[in-house]
C-alpha cells in the first residue's frame, strides 16, 4: 500500500466528483429530501378518530363516558345514530372508524353497582389502526370505571396497572421512525453513490489510463472510498441534526459513538457499491442494481417498518444478512435510550465484519485489465 498513490486516487475521485453536479446532488440533497418526505409521511400514530355514537341509554353516565372518549384527544365525534341497522352503513361509507354502542341499562346497571358493558363497533379493513383503536377504547373504558368506583358510583374495584413507557415515554412514532430512516437511507445513498464510480471510468474511456499506472487494485478501491466516507459522515450529521431541529427527536446518546459506528457501516456499504459498480460496468444497471439490492431489503427485512419477531422463520433468517438492521439498532438505542458502546458492541462487531466483507468483495472482483 503506497499512500502517495492512495492520496492520489482520493484527490482524483474528489475532482470527479466536483464536476458531476448530479452525484452531488445525490449525495447531498438526496438523503435530507428523503429523510423529510419519509418523516412526515410515515406515521404510526392514530388520532382524530372518526367515531359515531348510538346511545340508547340517555342517561347522566352515558353521556359522561362519551365525555371521556371526547377529551381523551384521540376521537372526533361525527354522528349520533339512533338505530343498530346504521352502524353497517357508516363503515362502509368510511364516515366512522368506530361506533360506539351504549345499551339502554348502562346507567341503571351502574347505578345498582351492576357490571355494565359498551359496544365499540371498529371497522377492520385496515388491521393495524383497528388494533390501536380498540386499545384506545379499552383504555377510557376502564379509566370511567376507575373514576365511577372512586366516587363511589361503583362498589367493586376494578384491578388498575400502573404502566410507564421508557425512552419514548408518549408513545409518538416519530421518534422511533427518524432514527430509523437514518439508518435505510444512509445504506441507499451509501451504495448508490460509490456503484458509479467503476462504472464512470469504463464508460468514460478513463479506465485505459487508469490500467497504465502503478496503482493496485486495493489503492484504487479504498482511493475512491475515502471521500464518500467524508460525504457520508457529513449525510449523517446532517440528518442527525435536522431529526432533532426539525422533527423534535430526542438525543439521549454520544455523539462520538454514532460516528464511530456510523463510519464502519458506511464502509461496508460503499464497498458493497463498488462491488456492483465493477461487475457492472455500466452506470445505469449499477444505479438498478444498489437500488434493488439496498432498498428493498433495508426498508423491509431491517425491522424498520415490520418487526422482524413477527416475520416467517425463513425471512427472519435472512434478516441477518442485511446490515441495515445493526444500523437501525444503533441510531434506536443512541437516540432514544442513550446506551454506550458496551450494549451496542454485537451490531458494531456485525458490521466491521460487514465492512471487511464489503471491501473485500469490491478488491477481488475489480480489475484493471482492459478486456
Amino acid at each position: 500500500m503506497n499512500l502517495m498513490r492512495l492520496w492520489a486516487m482520493a484527490r482524483k475521485e474528489v475532482i470527479q466528483l466536483r464536476r458531476d453536479t448530479r452525484s452531488l446532488i445525490l449525495a447531498f440533497l438526496l438523503p435530507l429530501l428523503l429523510l423529510i418526505l419519509f418523516g412526515y409521511a410515515i406515521s404510526f400514530d392514530v388520532r382524530n378518530i372518526r367515531t359515531a355514537v348510538l346511545d340508547q341509554d340517555n342517561s347522566a353516565s352515558s353521556r359522561e363516558l362519551i365525555d371521556a372518549f371526547r377529551s381523551s384527544g384521540y376521537f372526533e365525534f361525527s354522528a349520533a345514530i339512533a338505530r343498530t341497522s346504521d352502524i353497517g352503513a357508516l363503515l362502509d361509507q368510511g364516515q366512522a372508524q368506530l361506533v360506539l354502542v351504549i345499551p339502554p341499562d348502562f346507567g341503571r346497571k351502574l347505578g345498582n353497582n351492576e357490571s355494565a358493558q359498551v359496544q365499540a363497533v371498529v371497522d377492520g379493513s385496515d388491521a393495524n389502526s383497528a388494533t390501536i383503536v380498540l386499545a384506545y377504547a379499552r383504555a377510557i373504558a376502564q379509566s370511567y370505571s376507575l373514576a365511577a368506583q372512586l366516587d363511589g358510583r361503583i362498589a367493586t374495584r376494578p384491578v388498575s396497572a400502573d404502566s410507564r413507557v421508557w425512552y419514548n415515554e408518549e408513545l409518538t412514532s416519530r421518534n422511533m421512525i427518524v432514527p430509523g430512516l437514518i439508518a435505510v437511507i444512509m445504506m441507499i445513498v451509501a451504495a448508490m453513490l460509490t456503484s458509479l464510480t467503476i462504472a464512470r471510468e469504463w464508460e468514460r474511456g478513463t479506465m485505459e489510463q487508469l490500467a497504465a499506472t502503478p496503482v493496485t487494485r486495493a489503492e484504487v478501491v479504498l482511493g475512491k472510498l475515502l471521500p464518500y466516507i467524508a460525504i457520508g459522515l457529513a449525510d449523517v450529521v446532517l440528518s442527525a441534526v435536522l431529526g432533532v431541529w426539525l422533527f423534535g427527536v430526542p438525543f439521549h446518546g454520544s455523539a462520538w459513538l454514532l460516528m464511530a459506528l456510523s463510519t464502519a457501516f458506511l464502509i461496508g456499504a460503499l464497498g458493497l457499491g463498488i462491488f456492483i459498480s465493477a461487475v457492472a460496468r455500466s452506470q445505469l444497471l449499477a444505479t438498478q442494481m444498489a437500488m434493488v439490492t439496498t432498498f428493498l431489503p433495508a426498508f423491509l427485512l431491517s425491522g424498520f417498518m415490520y418487526s422482524i419477531d413477527v416475520m416467517p422463520r425463513a425471512l427472519q433468517t435472512v434478516t441477518y444478512l442485511v446490515p441495515a438492521r445493526y444500523f437501525l439498532v444503533v441510531t434506536r438505542g443512541i437516540f432514544l435510550k442513550g446506551v454506550d458502546a458496551d450494549v451496542l458492541r454485537i451490531q458494531g462487531l456485525l458490521m466491521i465484519a460487514f465492512a471487511v466483507a464489503g471491501l473485500t468483495l469490491a478488491i477481488l472482483v475489480f480489475r484493471k485489465e482492459i478486456r
